[in-house]
């Protein structure tokens, strides 16, 4: 019990709490520019928490990258740019209830499910940390491989055209992830002899084209009405929201719960966590049709699963010190900095310290209602610019986004020919959400099947010995085969009906 006090000692302390204020206004800022990532929020504080003690240094991160998970939305939302890689999932579905006026019900429903989700994960970490982290251990490559698999199969489910469509989308982003250096081998692929190609297609400002520039050349060729702001007051923002939670409450536990558990796998992170939860709210929604159209069930689900992802991502880093996602990577080497060397030792001999992180996540999460509220009340301005101001505004941020990721023109380059690219997809009706789920899960497919291969000789098999790979391998083959057979039952009863 003295240990806690002393840690609500140590959090509220007056210095602490401004840490904490400027820190939610510094990750609102990062995680609302695209291309400025939740892990670049979290790289631009390392300088500056050297100068600090541990707990003003840990509450500045785990504050920031909160509000950068949740402030990637708002781009997303108003102007169909994701801010950071998980909001991606969602960016069509917020965008088309943007395109209907309601744009402040959209960012608040995520803004809401966004706090229960990080509350939701923080409490897991607090009474379940160890427990999950040797959960997490027990995952080896063929696990990985399984799970990534899963996550390729969210294609299918997220796309609002026809399943085919989606699929083809899915295979251009595995194929342009393909291009760099070939796994094991070293070997140059499809680069055509430019250096540039061998470190592989930037994600981000691939995101940036396909998302963001392609938008802007739609918006020119297609001389669309101009976005919708809204007619809401200021209390908008919230407003139905006690309705949302009453009515989403099922998706936003399965999504929180969802969440945390892919966070806590080491390499996992939001990114796949917000893909999945996306694809499974569509999955077993009583309404799937509406997907796509402006729904707001998709945004619960997957906004839970984001901020529940980011602190399941701490039990690892913590129990073992094994970063479960980029952020936490970063985290580990200032705890060391700070003298708070992760592993199982830390509870015994700083559990003052932890404690007051454990409160810090709380108070982070808990904070993230007001200032994301004033966040989205300044953004949605945006949408009262004209937009032969704010078409071009929104490429010069492009420009300078991709730039920032390679410091060089390669990545500006690397995103205007994917806008190009997304531009004729969706002209042609195939959505980009499943090329860009190709493109982050891609390298990691090709990474743990190569290695699973290696340490089984070659003998497919092996995928499916282990207990949690067998049982995740028949659960991925079935949700492959099970609606072709659905289809083929289908054809066959027609076929029977007209003779």
């Amino acid at each position: 019990m003295g240990d806690l006090s002393t840690a609500f000692l140590l959090v509220f302390d007056p210095y602490v709490l401004l840490v904490i204020a400027a820190s939610a206004a510094f990750g609102l800022f990062v995680g609302s520019i695209p291309g400025l990532t939740a892990t670049m929020a979290t790289a631009l504080l390392v300088p500056v928490t050297f100068f600090m003690d541990p707990v003003p240094a840990i509450a500045a991160i785990v504050t920031a990258t909160a509000m950068a998970i949740f402030s990637g939305d708002i781009p997303g939302c108003l102007l169909r740019i994701p801010g950071t890689p998980a909001s991606a999932a969602y960016a069509d579905e917020a965008f088309a209830m943007t395109r209907k006026g309601q744009a402040e019900r959209a960012l608040g429903t995520s803004l809401v499910f966004s706090a229960m989700g990080g509350l939701f994960g923080t409490t897991v970490l607090v009474l379940a940390a160890p427990a999950l982290a040797e959960f997490a251990l027990s995952f080896s490559s063929f696990e990985y491989f399984w799970l990534v698999c899963l996550g390729l199969s969210c294609a299918v489910f997220i796309s609002p055209a026809s399943p085919m469509k989606g699929l083809i989308s899915l295979f251009i982003g595995l194929l342009i992830a393909t291009i760099g250096i070939d796994n094991p081998a070293g070997q140059p692929r499809f680069t055509f002899g430019d250096y540039e190609l061998l470190t592989g297609v930037p994600f981000i400002p691939a995101m940036i084209g396909l998302f963001a520039v392609s938008e802007v050349m739609r918006a020119v060729v297609s001389r669309a009405p101009p976005l919708k702001p809204g007619s809401e007051a200021l209390t908008g923002v919230l407003r139905g929201q006690g309705a949302n939670i009453r009515r989403y409450w099922k998706q936003g536990l399965r999504g929180s719960i969802l969440g945390t558990a892919i966070g806590a796998l080491p390499g996992a992170g939001a990114d796949i966590a917000a893909w999945i939860s996306y694809a499974v709210s569509k999955r077993f929604s009583r309404t799937p049709e509406k997907f796509g159209t402006g729904h707001e069930e998709g945004l619960a689900e997957a906004g839970a699963s984001n901020n529940g992802a980011l602190s399941g991502a701490w039990i690892p880093a913590l129990v073992f010190g094994i970063p479960g996602d980029s952020i936490t990577a970063v985290v580990i080497g200032v705890l060391y900095v700070k003298g708070m060397n992760p592993g199982p030792t830390i509870f015994i001999h700083k559990p003052e310290l932890i404690h007051a992180v454990f409160i810090v996540f709380f108070l982070a999460n808990l904070i993230l209602l007001p200032f994301g509220w004033m966040a989205i009340k300044l953004s949605k301005q945006a949408l009262r610019v004209p937009q032969q101001i704010l078409m071009p505004l929104i490429l010069m941020f492009c420009v300078v986004g991709a730039f920032a990721i390679t410091n060089s023109m390669y990545g500006v380059v690397v995103a205007l020919c994917l806008g190009v690219l997304g531009f004729f997809m969706e002209e042609n009706g195939f959505p980009v959400a499943p090329a860009i789920l190709g493109l982050v899960l891609g390298p990691m497919l090709e990474q743990n099947f190569i290695t699973s291969l290696i340490k089984a000789d070659g003998s497919m098999l092996a995928f499916f010995e282990r207990p949690i790979a067998g049982g995740l391998g028949v659960v991925t083959i079935a949700l492959w085969i099970v609606p072709i057979v659905m289809l083929l039952i289908g054809r066959r009863r027609r076929a029977a009906q007209t003779v």
